[in-house]
C-alpha cells in the first residue's frame, strides 16, 4: 500500500470515528469488539460477502459459504486446515442431525470442484487436509469460462476497486491441485469425497 493510500485510509477512519461519535455520544468502546485488544482473529478479505455469494450462485443450489467460511475461519492466514473435527465443522457450518456430517462432506466436495479448495486424504479419511486458493482469481476463472454473470462480476470489480484490492489485475493460471506421489488423483479423491460416511455409518 502506498503512503497515499494510507494517508487516505487514516483520514476515512478519522472521519467515521467522528461520526459515529456524534451518533453515539456516550458509547463506551468496551462493549465493542476491538481486533486491537481481542484475540481470536484473522484476515479477511472486505468483498468475502459478494464472494460467498457468488460461490453460492455456482454451487446450483446447494449453498457452500457457510462451509466455505468455516473453513476460513480455521486457518492462521496460510490457507491450510487439518481436518480432523468434521462433526464440529459441519455444525459451525450450519448442518446438524444424523446427516450433518454427510452433508457438509458434500459441500466441501463441491468446493473442490469449483477450484475454491483442494483436499487431501489422511489420517481423517478422505476430507484429512485442506487448502484455500486465492477466492478472487477462482471467480476471475469462472466469470472467463462464462460461469458468472457481468453484473455479479462487475459488481466484485467495482468493490476491489472500492478496497484496494488488485489480486485480479495479475494474469495468471487457475491453480492445479497438487499431483505428488502422496496423492491421488484429483478425480480419485472426488470420488471418496462422494462417498465419505460417518464413523457410525462406516462400521455398520
Amino acid at each position: 500500500m502506498t503512503e497515499e493510500s494510507k494517508k487516505r485510509l487514516t483520514k476515512i477512519a478519522r472521519q467515521k470515528m467522528a461520526l459515529r461519535s456524534s451518533l453515539w455520544p456516550t458509547l463506551d468502546d468496551k462493549f465493542l469488539w476491538m481486533r486491537e485488544r481481542s484475540d481470536g482473529w484473522l484476515s479477511v478479505p472486505r468483498a468475502m460477502p459478494l464472494l460467498m455469494q457468488l460461490m453460492d450462485n455456482l454451487s446450483k443450489g446447494k449453498p457452500v459459504s457457510s462451509a466455505y467460511f468455516d473453513l476460513w475461519c480455521r486457518t492462521y492466514d496460510d490457507s491450510f486446515i487439518v481436518g480432523n473435527k468434521a462433526r464440529e465443522m459441519a455444525y459451525f457450518s450450519g448442518f446438524t442431525g444424523e446427516r450433518a456430517e454427510r452433508t457438509w462432506a458434500s459441500r466441501i466436495r463441491i468446493l473442490a470442484d469449483l477450484g475454491f479448495i483442494d483436499v487431501a486424504e489422511g489420517p481423517n479419511g478422505p476430507i484429512s487436509y485442506l487448502l484455500i486458493y486465492n477466492p478472487y482469481k477462482v471467480v476471475k476463472a469462472h466469470y472467463k469460462a462464462g460461469r458468472i454473470n457481468e453484473a455479479g462480476f462487475n459488481a466484485l470489480r467495482q468493490r476491489m476497486i472500492e478496497i484496494g484490492a488488485q489480486d485480479m489485475d495479475k494474469e495468471d493460471s487457475t491453480p492445479e491441485p497438487s499431483k505428488g506421489s502422496n496423492r491421488k488423483s484429483v478425480q480419485s479423491r472426488r470420488n471418496n469425497l462422494a462417498g465419505a460416511k460417518k464413523p457410525a455409518e462406516q462400521n455398520k
